[in-house]
């Protein structure tokens, strides 16, 4: 049999949103590796979400920092180790540090076909001057032993495309993973138990937040948006997510006395259910790929508030989200949200995002690199 492996540097990465790639390749008659830090899992505590997948697992010693030098180079040794152990017919790279050590290793093993997922350069419009330095060299550089680099936004796609590439390499672009509408389309039947359930009145105004507790997602504005807002006692601020940043967010719950009307619920695996029970989703975030949260958001027909940044802006491009530069755009929209409540909306740019159409692109993609292809038209052969 035929083996991938895909590369992560964490390991909740693949069963939060590479599913649909696993089930692709399985299909088409590989056995799927997964390379990843199993004991540095994020969306969730543990692994257990890969049982009974068929992936097999190896622990690589990933860090998320470049700059931890004899760290990232035990990694490297280490992927090397097993390229050359296991002989993979196609590597699949995802995260920036998986990104770099992966093709480091692919290079130096002679394995091929590599594909790497940029789900958000850290060079873009606005980014710091220190990352272009660092990591647009280092991302061109990379391009020359890439031989799919597939980006999931519109900025990043026109800047990959001026890349130079490995002999018949190139850039591609698609929607993320996709997003099942279906599921997010049902009704709100347990909505006042489950308000019930995380402390929150029926009558309350409820905006939700989704994502990692760390600096980047910047759920701290909000926060300061609420105390400016604590006039209105009906509203309420409830963030799903684990992090870091948790201790300094409590602080400052405490220091605004937001106590009763900020809460930090943690990871959740009921998502929908908690998205079918708000009013309006809010995604401050200072930089993203393309956020599958605000996907979520809009496939359960929410108001969206969101900051103007790369990502955001190819979903909210036709207008449908409030998309803010600073703490008095985000006061601003939400009083307008709570002033006048929106019903729950179809979004039309989601047509776009489906997960089918997703995953139609994807093995497109794969079966481009393992035909030795690049023509659209050839997976029709094929299927």
């Amino acid at each position: 049999m035929k083996k991938a492996l895909i590369i992560t540097t964490v390991s909740g990465f693949v069963p939060q949103f590479e599913m649909n790639n696993v089930r692709i390749l399985q299909r088409l008659g590989y056995e799927v590796h997964y390379a990843s830090n199993f004991h540095m899992p994020v969306y969730g505590k543990d692994n257990d979400r890969l049982k009974g997948t068929g992936v097999i697992g190896h622990q690589i010693d990933f860090v998320r920092s470049p700059f931890k030098i004899g760290k990232n180079y035990r990694a490297f040794q280490q992927l090397k180790c097993l390229m050359r152990k296991e002989t993979f017919d196609l590597v699949h790279c995802h995260t920036p540090m998986g990104g770099v050590l992966g093709r480091l290793a692919a290079k130096k093993t002679g394995t091929k076909p590599v594909l790497y997922t940029a789900h958000g350069f850290h060079f873009y419009r606005g980014a710091p001057i220190q990352n272009w330095i660092f990591f647009y060299p280092v991302e061109r550089w990379l391009a020359h032993d890439t031989d799919v680099l597939i980006t999931i936004n519109e900025e990043d796609y026109e800047r990959a495309k001026r890349f130079h590439f490995a002999r018949k390499g190139r850039a591609e672009k698609i929607n993320g993973v996709g997003i099942d509408r279906e599921r997010y389309r049902k009704g709100e039947e347990k909505k006042k138990e489950k308000r019930k359930e995380i402390g929150i009145d029926e009558k309350d105004f409820v905006f939700i937040g989704v994502g990692e507790l760390t600096k980047r997602k910047n759920h701290e504005v909000i926060i300061k948006a609420m105390a400016r807002l604590k006039g209105d006692n009906s509203l309420r601020y409830i963030i799903c997510g684990t992090g870091k940043e948790r201790r300094n967010l409590e602080r400052k719950i405490k220091k605004y006395q937001l106590e009763k009307q900020v809460k930090l619920i943690g990871y959740r695996k009921d998502i929908i259910d908690l998205l079918k029970i708000s009013d309006c989703f809010i995604f401050p975030s200072k930089q993203e790929g393309l956020p599958v949260a605000l996907l979520e958001a809009m496939a359960a027909g929410l108001p969206c508030i969101c900051s103007d940044i790369r990502g955001n802006r190819d979903l909210g491009r036709r207008g449908d989200l409030f998309l803010c530069s600073d703490l008095e755009d985000y006061i601003r929209y939400m009083k307008q949200v709570k002033e006048r409540p929106k019903k729950r909306r179809e979004y039309p740019i989601l047509e776009e995002y489906d997960e089918e159409k997703v995953k139609k692109e994807s093995e497109r993609i794969y079966r481009s690199v393992l035909f030795r292809t690049k023509k659209s038209t050839d997976i029709d052969v094929y299927l």
